[in-house]
């Protein structure tokens, strides 16, 4: 693999290998002399530069957070990216002989102490390095490590000085993911270095907090899709699905999931995988849905063909118990799911959607007179919802049918009239009747005529 970057004066250069970087003869006396580091600074790097493991390693056991301190600090001053490049790979080398000397970045030398240099802040600047992929990378899984080797509060009330950095880097790599995406021509080293972060970040329950918070959820699908349809994709399609799965214990992620197309997703994973890791990671994804029954994910399951893919699976030898436990679970809860998702269900769903359409459901009566108390649910959900998509859609078909389910709420529903008015639905309603869209205008005029008739006369609306 190689990366392309600029050099000062625009024309091109190709990193080759990680062996080619750490060959370079780096000017640290050129930086000193120009200030951008200390005495001090160009000391531990001379005494540190190009010497043996052994001896590095004897160095970083002495005065380990003084040698890290000196480096970083020629991050945060210097912009020559081979200079950049050299200093990333001595830190990322320095971490895979001994990864514990990440606490490192978080411990104070003496030699610092007024000014020193904050990791967080310097690996942020490096990520917006567009025109040097290896940096931005390596700058990419420095943060990641950086991030979960830092010292924890005892207790949550004293919170995560690290959060806002956090939601930082979050917010990066959800805007590489959703820009580079379905792009061929960018590097596919840079998307898998973002997944392989997000995956490694998101073992904490606070960060997927902020991950949803970032609208990480909504880029995930055309990842996964991508990786299905790259032939050498499968550890991008496994760390994916990582991420989904560890997700998929946050209830209000789980909700998302249902609407952004990722059940989709992973039940095509679930029908193509080779790979049995990949297999299990996506299969895994979907059983923890499948235990918010009251979402009514199992018939976007359903749908999506999950019952026939469990079949055919099931015929298969595993070697993994766990797979084929799993496999038994989520065939029964598809079944109870057909069973037991109700038509109310089915609604809630697609009102949450913000589109509606003339479905059977919105026409029948039997549905209304058995699911209008059900609106009641957590302080009238639905109707909320309804009312908003009343006031601020722009889809003709979604208002009239949204102005008739409310008409039909008013007839079936025996306080329905006074809660549509306390609701402001009224005045929501009669703004429609001047619409340009003749069909928009006729529904908007038959759920006012309910709203102004008595209680005699909706019953017999009813009969």
């Amino acid at each position: 693999m190689s990366y392309t970057y600029l050099n000062d004066d625009g024309s091109p250069e190709t990193v080759k290998t990680w062996s080619d970087i750490l060959a370079r003869e780096i000017p640290w006396e050129t930086y000193a002399t120009a200030r951008l580091i200390t005495d001090k600074d160009l000391q531990l790097i001379r005494r540190y530069d190009k010497r043996s493991s052994e001896l590095k390693n004897s160095m970083l056991d002495e005065s380990g957070p003084a040698y890290v301190e000196a480096f970083m600090t020629v991050l945060k001053n210097v912009t020559k990216p081979e200079t950049v490049q050299y200093v990333l790979a001595v830190l990322i080398q320095m971490l895979q002989e001994n990864p514990t000397r990440a606490r490192l970045f978080h411990q104070q030398s003496d030699q610092h102490l007024a000014s020193q240099p904050d990791p967080y802040t310097v690996l942020e600047r490096l990520l917006q390095r567009q025109d040097d992929w290896w940096s931005q990378d390596k700058a990419c899984k420095l943060l990641t490590i950086v991030i979960e080797s830092r010292p924890r509060k005892s207790t949550a009330a004293d919170g995560d000085p690290a959060e806002t950095h956090i939601s930082l880097f979050l917010d990066w790599l959800v805007s590489q993911l959703n820009s580079r995406a379905n792009l061929a021509k960018n590097p596919p080293a840079v998307i898998n270095t973002c997944i392989s972060c997000l995956a490694a970040l998101l073992k904490e329950r606070a960060t997927r907090q902020l991950l949803l918070r970032a609208g990480g959820l909504q880029v995930l699908p055309a990842v996964i899709q991508r990786a299905r349809e790259t032939p050498s994709g499968s550890q991008l399609l496994y760390e994916t699905c990582l991420c989904v799965w560890q997700m998929t214990y946050l209830r209000p992620a789980a909700e998302v999931m249902g609407q952004v197309g990722i059940i989709k997703q992973l039940v095509e994973v679930c029908r193509v995988a080779q790979k049995e890791k990949v297999f299990r990671m996506a299969l895994a994804a979907l059983r923890n849905l499948l235990g918010y029954q009251d979402l009514g994910l199992a018939s976007d399951m359903v749908e999506a063909g999950l019952n026939k893919v469990v079949i055919t699976r099931q015929m298969q030898s595993w070697g993994d118990e766990d797979v084929v436990e799993m496999l038994t679970y989520v065939d029964e809860k598809l079944k109870e799911g057909i069973v037991f998702l109700s038509n109310f269900e089915k609604y809630k769903k697609e009102v949450l959607s913000n589109t509606l359409d003339w479905s059977p459901m919105h026409t029948s009566d039997l549905f209304w007179r058995e699911n209008a108390e059900k609106f009641e649910e957590r302080d009238f959900q639905v109707l909320r919802v309804l009312l908003k998509i009343i006031e601020t859609n722009r889809d003709v078909k979604t208002l009239a049918v949204g102005c008739h389910d409310l008409g039909q709420f008013i007839v079936y529903h025996p306080q329905g009239r006074y809660i549509v008015n306390d609701l402001r639905g009224k005045e929501l309603v009669m703004r429609l009747l001047a619409h340009s869209d003749l069909e928009v205008q006729k529904q908007a005029l038959l759920c006012v005529q309910k709203l102004m008739l008595s209680k005699d006369k909706l019953d017999f609306l009813k009969s």
